[in-house]
């Protein structure tokens, strides 16, 4: 069969007319493929919900790809060894409670099974802001191409409509910095009312705590992973994922309550 680049070009192009055309009204949106965006994505595809995920890297994962220091393996402690089990990653015991993952492995397995369970991941695609309603409430987020961001070129985004909106952004927690910054008279549900900032590295701590910081920090947005102990003013955790996976989890039942009720 001859190829034709033009057809090559036409596939493209309808594919992606077709997919993204579909993720312009979802149930959650969330920003960040990392580890706990993709679980909580999955979690709430498996429910049934319609996912999409923009992330403004070309790759998915985060920070997990490196482990610890570019080596590739990731600790995963004995409370989220059942969820991450769940998606086929091999974990080897340690020592008593500490379990040694291979972070390739993990990043591909459960991106596999996201997508496997219907959530769209966008790559190369930036949430430069949020989309909102009467009373302020978000109603979606606001896109734009990383490189157009990289390149400082005034070019206007699109926007994507969605029930609820997850930050899972990471250390910068950049969704909730942008709602905090832009929305006249915002105040989080923090006890400062406003982003209270990351801690410096106390793994014990931080992955105690990112569970109860995962939640509801303004109408319609949900933080997790990294993003929610930095909202919340909690400790860095290193290369200790299990708090991302126990994070993910929670953050996919919250978001599914609020869409459920919306």
């Amino acid at each position: 069969m001859p190829l034709s680049e033009i057809e090559v070009t036409r596939g493209i192009l309808e594919g992606f007319s077709r997919d993204f055309l579909s993720s312009l009204q979802s149930d959650v949106a969330i920003a960040g493929a990392g580890p706990s965006g993709m679980v909580c994505a999955y979690y709430l595809a498996r429910e049934g919900l319609k996912v999409s995920v923009f992330e403004r890297n070309l790759h998915v994962g985060g920070g997990m790809w490196g482990g610890g220091m570019l080596f590739p393996r990731i600790i995963i402690q004995e409370a989220a060894r059942e969820i991450v089990e769940e998606f086929g990653v091999r974990l080897k015991p340690f020592k008593e409670g500490y379990f040694v993952g291979d972070s390739v492995e993990t990043v591909s397995k459960v991106t596999a099974a996201a997508i496997d369970a219907g959530v769209r991941v966008w790559v190369g695609v930036s949430v430069e802001d949020v989309l909102i309603r009467e009373e302020n409430r978000l109603a979606g987020v606001v896109l734009n191409w990383r490189a157009v961001e990289l390149a400082n070129l005034h070019v206007d985004p699109l926007a994507v409509e969605a029930k609820v909106v997850v930050d899972a952004t990471g250390h910068e927690a950049g969704v909730v910095r942008t709602v905090a910054r832009k929305i006249p008279g915002c105040r989080l549900n923090t006890d400062t009312g406003g982003v209270i900032g990351e801690m410096p590295m106390w793994a014990q701590v931080g992955e105690e705590l990112i569970v109860g910081n995962t939640r509801e920090v303004y109408a319609n947005l949900l933080v997790t992973g990294m993003a929610a102990n930095a909202v919340y003013g909690a400790p860095r955790m290193g290369a200790i994922f299990g708090g991302m996976f126990l994070s993910g989890y929670k953050c996919a039942h919250l978001a599914a309550d609020i869409v459920r009720k919306a």
